[in-house]
């Protein structure tokens, strides 16, 4: 289980960090974004998680600290170091990661989670999703 969750998450944390570098946030974040639900969505990853979670609590416990909780700390620091460079305006980055990480996966993870389909949507239907989650994210975040 180790190995599957620092297999998924190592390239998101290595993305994640050269945020702090870019010079096109939007591009950046929305390329971020499209292989982070990417990951997301893969059925087996979710299977795993969700299906053995409840039978051992640490492997629940291990997921969320290496992979999701991993992320957002690197998403906060990410956009602390944008908005001192001016490119975004997050005044709280803990909240501005939670909100970009919601934006971007509420929707085809609770739809897969809570009617139980397995099937990945589509590449297209990911892309979607994931773009306009950045676009609501840049109205509210962007620099002012």
């Amino acid at each position: 289980m180790t190995h599957t969750v620092d297999e998924a998450a190592e390239p998101v944390h290595a993305e994640v960090a050269s945020l702090r570098d870019t010079g096109d946030v939007a591009a950046d974040l929305r390329d971020l974004a499209r292989r982070q639900l990417t990951m997301v969505m893969r059925p087996r990853l979710r299977r795993l998680v969700i299906g053995e979670a409840g039978r051992f609590p640490e492997l629940g416990r291990l997921f969320a600290e290496r992979g999701p909780a991993r992320t957002m700390a690197d998403l906060s620091a990410a956009f602390r170091g944008l908005t001192e460079r001016g490119l975004l305006a997050a005044d709280d980055p803990d909240l501005a990661a939670a909100h970009f990480n919601w934006l971007v996966m509420s929707i085809p993870l609770n739809r897969a989670m809570l009617t139980g389909d397995d099937a990945p949507p589509p590449a297209a239907e990911l892309r979607r999703y994931a773009d306009e989650g950045v676009r609501v994210f840049l109205a509210a975040y962007g620099p002012r």
